[in-house]
């Protein structure tokens, strides 16, 4: 295919113009075959559907009848590959390579191929139409619903879509004042975990002293089960420039940075083509659209330390030297990367900014709860039928998230926790399932948002186990520039292995609550402070388990290998 000729634009209304002649260009009734192209299909065997489509149709001829879209992640993870057929909507789930000629075939007889359809758990019906599944039917999806739409790769179909049509508006119709007080009034909060107002972070950097300021993505999404902003970046990396650039000119920022986790090979390949395009387009560099405004971004892949999402840490990492955090007594906003005034945020807010500028405050903030306003985006796994990426309105409780669209617990086994925010994150027990998620309610419950990881475990799972777990994981990647980190965490994870063994004794528990209150004191960084949580939770609502450990030599879960010998 010869290289489509590439137009700088100058000017609002060279945008506009662009944009209708790509509508104009498409038939809307054409059959488009859309096949999941993300991480998560494509290890599931999507390159061989997409492979085998496109013989179909060239052995066929069929070019100007059906259309391929690769596209990124829809979220029905568990059901992969995925293939839907526009404009219809109908969903096909565990596509095979051998399926295509059917499916192909299907299509020009104006049929369905039954088995391939989506199967309720509940009720044995088959689903045609993927609005219709009930993964998808609870869900609000403000920001992942493009990924069913775009070829991350094409900027023609974000345009096509209304992109960087708040970009245009940013520029052309609002001061940098205008921009900050919309953002601040939206409610949106910071989408990385700690939910700080997303705005007023904006407004101090704007104000703070010096005339070189940066802008910052954080992608290094490091949290086990977390894959928010990777699928983000793969399927729609556009919508992420584009509220970057906004945020920049917010600010007054001419250069940003996007600091990607080193395993994100495909969420980098699309990005660095998005970054490229909007160069060519007039839309990223100098003079973005003739508007005067000139903003630059760099991509820095991580150095494969959960420590450098946090975000003095990843700045030092930004500098060339070693990813360890400072304390906060001075702010990133004032004082960050290279000593300048530095706006960081996570890839999941930057994605909310067009939309909030697009379609306005008043708009988003109907979206959600009281104190958490717009939609969260939650990687769903664990003993769950249905993993994958969920969006749901700030506020749905845990039950409807994990009965209406996770299709509740596999084997019919009784649900006993899910996990939220990660390794510094907290436990939540059955008898919270009506708690409304949001950034508030969690916090209350010992919880965090964090960069959206939600682990589902069922009666079988071990609560001490569980919190050996996260513990060990955050032992190896502490940086170890603080004592109480370093130390702390050795020990809490020796004395939770020594429960696991059969090998604990009376006031161990009292002793592990000392040493988490320590930590949280006293840790230089989030990751000292928040480890404690899972251990904390889960001694809050699960403490007769850790007695049976400690007391019984015994594990109700079944799940530790105890000393059965009496220990002296």
């Amino acid at each position: 295919m010869a290289k489509r000729k590439t137009s700088r634009l100058n000017s609002p209304q060279e945008l506009d113009a662009l944009r209708k002649s790509i509508i104009k260009s498409r038939d809307p009734s054409q059959t488009r075959i859309v096949v999941c192209g993300s991480t998560g299909c494509l290890a599931l065997g999507a390159q061989r559907v997409i492979n085998a489509f496109r013989r179909e149709i060239e052995e066929g001829r069929l070019e100007k009848r059906l259309a391929l879209r690769i596209t990124g992640c829809p979220g029905f993870c568990e059901k992969g590959p995925l293939v839907v057929i526009k404009p219809e909507n109908i969903l096909y789930q565990q596509v095979r390579g051998e399926d295509i000629a059917e499916i192909v075939s299907a299509i020009l007889k104006g049929k369905i191929v039954d088995r391939l359809l989506y199967t309720d758990p509940n009720t044995g019906k088959k689903i045609t139409y993927e609005n219709e599944v009930p993964f998808y039917k609870k869900q609000k999806r403000l920001l992942l619903s493009d990924n069913s739409n775009i070829d991350p790769t094409e900027i023609r179909d974000y345009l096509a879509l209304g992109g960087y049509a708040a970009l245009n508006q940013a520029l052309f119709k609002m001061s940098p004042e205008q921009i900050i007080e919309e953002v601040k009034k939206s409610g949106l909060r910071g989408r990385g975990g700690a939910g700080f107002p997303t705005g007023v972070k904006w407004e101090s950097c704007r104000q703070a002293h010096g005339d070189t300021k940066y802008v910052i993505c954080n992608a290094e999404e490091g949290d086990p089960g977390a894959f928010v902003d990777r699928s983000l970046l793969e399927g729609n990396p556009h919508s992420i420039l584009e509220g970057v650039i906004i945020g920049a000119y917010a600010i007054g920022a001419h250069q940003g940075y996007v600091y990607i986790r080193n395993e994100y090979h495909l969420a980098l390949q699309n990005l660095t083509i998005a970054m490229k395009q909007a160069e060519e387009h007039g839309l990223l560099g100098e003079n973005i659209l003739g508007s005067g405004f000139d903003f630059n971004i760099k991509i820095n892949r991580g150095g494969g330390a959960y420590v450098c999402g946090e975000s003095t840490a990843l700045m030092a990492s930004l500098e060339g030297r070693v990813g360890e955090p400072r304390a906060k007594y001075v702010h990133t906003v004032e004082r960050g990367l290279y000593d300048k005034p530095s706006n960081l945020n996570n890839v999941e807010t930057w994605a909310n900014i067009p939309l909030i500028i697009k379609k306005g405050a008043d708009w988003y903030s109907k979206v959600g709860s009281e104190g958490s306003k717009g939609t969260k985006i939650f990687s769903l796994s664990g003993r769950i039928n249905n993993t994958g990426l969920v969006e749901v309105p700030m506020g749905m409780t845990l039950r409807e998230i994990i009965y209406k669209i996770g299709g509740g617990i596999p084997g019919g086994k009784k649900f006993k926790a899910a996990q939220t925010g990660g390794p510094g994150g907290g436990c939540i027990p059955e008898s919270l399932l009506d708690l409304p998620v949001d950034f508030d309610q969690l916090t209350k419950v010992g919880s965090v948002m964090g960069s959206g990881s939600m682990i589902v475990m069922d009666e079988s799972t071990c609560m001490v186990d569980i919190a050996k777990y996260f513990i060990n994981f955050l032992e190896r990647e502490s940086c170890g520039k603080c004592v109480p980190c370093r130390e702390g965490l050795k020990r809490i994870s020796q004395i939770l292995t020594d429960i696991t063994e059969g090998k604990g004794k009376d006031g161990d528990i009292e002793l592990l609550e000392r040493l988490s209150a320590t930590l949280i004191d006293s840790s230089l960084c989030a990751l000292g402070s928040a480890a404690p949580n899972p251990l904390l939770t889960a001694l809050r609502y699960f403490r007769d388990e850790y007695e049976a450990h400690i007391r019984d030599k015994r594990c109700p879960a079944g799940a530790c290998q105890l000393n059965t010998i009496k220990i002296i």
